[in-house]
């Protein structure tokens, strides 16, 4: 049964009556019963996960900084604190020449290298807007499904396409807007259509700056949000059916490959930076 939307003081937006803050503009609600539904699902769980997902993500970024071999501050604005090509390929960055030359575990580890401070600035400002709402909708351990498999469809496609080198968290962040694109469809009602407005602006940006942007991997992109929708439809939403057990272990597994990528490209880098202090 779909549940209940209530219209938000503040935005005067449709949002889920579920939560204790509007999901739109997240400003507070009018008391209910959705906090404790909230809190027993183990939603706090998704703060933990997307700042996780950011840590890896900076950490990784600073280990591309560090093993970089030329000034990370020319470039001008664009090109501000970014990492050589060659400390991105020893990392993990992926597309057709690094895939054949290191191998597919670098689907995985693109996820979390950035060619700049704007790049990783704006992509993780993107993760913080929507992933506590694919969080609140499908749970923490799918969300974390969703973005990891999102992520590497996007460079699958990407590779399929002939990109020769890629790198960023866009392809996954996309699959998140896939996902709550899927969950705004099949959801219908007040909420849903508002969802799918919300997230059809959001697509329709996406393929205009995709456009006008010089260097951006629509291919990603758009592998990412196929991937999104296609994972939220196998893993399905909370509405629908709770997360279960084969999520958690889904999730676990999604972390683990992570961890053990991260940790191979960081463990190469560490051993450059070890090489040329001798």
């Amino acid at each position: 049964m779909a549940h209940p939307s209530i219209t938000c003081p503040e935005c005067g937006r449709a949002t889920d009556a579920r939560y204790s803050s509007c999901l739109w503009c997240g400003a507070a609600l009018p008391r209910s019963g959705g906090r404790i539904i909230e809190v027993v699902r183990g939603d706090r769980g998704g703060d933990l996960v997307i700042n996780g997902i950011i840590v890896a993500n900076v950490l990784y970024y600073l280990l591309s900084l560090l093993i970089s071999s030329r000034s990370a501050l020319g470039g001008g604005i664009f090109g501000f604190l970014s990492p050589d090509d060659n400390s991105l390929a020893l990392l993990g960055a992926t597309g057709t020449y690094p895939v054949f030359r290191y191998g597919l575990w670098t689907l995985v580890s693109a996820n979390y290298l950035h060619g700049g401070a704007l790049h990783i600035l704006f992509n993780m400002m993107a993760l913080r807007q929507i992933g506590p709402w694919v969080c609140a909708e499908f749970g923490a351990s799918r969300m974390f499904v969703i973005y990891t498999v999102s992520g590497i469809a996007g460079y699958v496609l990407s590779l399929l396409a002939g990109v020769p080198f890629t790198i960023g968290a866009s392809a996954a962040v996309c699959g998140l807007i896939g996902a709550l694109f899927y969950f705004g469809k099949s959801r219908g009602g007040n909420y849903g259509q508002a969802v799918s407005r919300e997230v059809s602006g959001w697509l329709i940006s996406l393929v205009v700056f995709g456009l006008i942007m010089p260097g951006i991997n629509n291919w990603g992109h758009g592998g990412g949000i196929v991937g999104g929708i296609i994972m939220a439809k196998l893993l399905g939403y909370r509405e629908r059916s709770p997360e279960g057990g084969l999520h958690h272990v889904a999730a676990l597994f999604c972390v683990l490959l992570t961890v053990a990528v991260l940790a191979l490209g960081a463990w190469k880098g560490l051993l450059v930076l070890s090489y040329r202090h001798f």
